[in-house]
């Protein structure tokens, strides 16, 4: 028995997941990327948060219409906190107070129901420097924030190699990425420009 987890990442092309004065899909988002959300979480998964992610989402779908929310709402879900207490105001939720690293080692060992987890940027830093993340898909959003852009999933953390699984286009202009990541430990002998033989 063992699960799968994918970290779902959205940002902008300079890899920012959120920027001041933007909206929400940076304003770019279109009937495909809407199509996706929606076929993505109707998939059969255990959705994985970090507790200020898990309160930004649980006051979303209170507020708004996406296509996709009442997945949202019907998916089991798991909250990493140490603050948060059931009941936790978001249906199909619980808290789990320990470690997330550990918590995840140990449930893709003993579970077979592939688990997600979008935003939640510490979290997610942490469960992929641990190389827990089978699946890393990211959607890059037409769009440069700079100054404005914060929430960067791979600024300061640790460094991958990336195996390309699958590449789509959305709406002729959102590039979305899955990758299969693998720690980054050497450089292999051989490769990168060669030096010209010495005269």
């Amino acid at each position: 028995m063992s699960s799968t987890l994918t970290v779902d990442f959205f940002c902008s092309l300079d890899g920012y997941g959120s920027a001041t004065g933007w909206p929400g899909y940076w304003g770019k988002e279109g009937p495909e990327i809407l199509e996706d959300r929606v076929r993505t979480f109707a998939e059969d998964q255990v959705l994985v948060f970090g507790a200020t992610t898990f309160r930004q989402f649980r006051k979303f779908v209170a507020e708004f219409d996406e296509p996709y929310y009442d997945s949202l709402n019907e998916l089991p879900k798991i909250v990493f906190s140490s603050t948060l207490e059931e009941p936790l105001g978001w249906k199909n939720s619980t808290v789990i107070n320990e470690d997330a690293v550990t918590a995840i080692e140990r449930l893709k060992r003993t579970t077979d129901v592939p688990m997600r987890s979008h935003g939640s940027i510490s979290l997610n830093r942490a469960l992929l420097a641990a190389g827990l993340v089978d699946r890393l898909e990211v959607m890059i959003f037409p769009a440069i924030t700079g100054r404005s852009g914060f929430a960067s999933l791979f600024q300061d953390g640790a460094e991958f190699d990336l195996d390309l699984i699958e590449s789509t286009v959305l709406d002729g202009r959102t590039q979305k990425l899955v990758y299969a990541p693998h720690l980054h430990t050497a450089v292999p002998e051989g490769v990168g420009p060669r030096r010209r033989d010495a005269e």
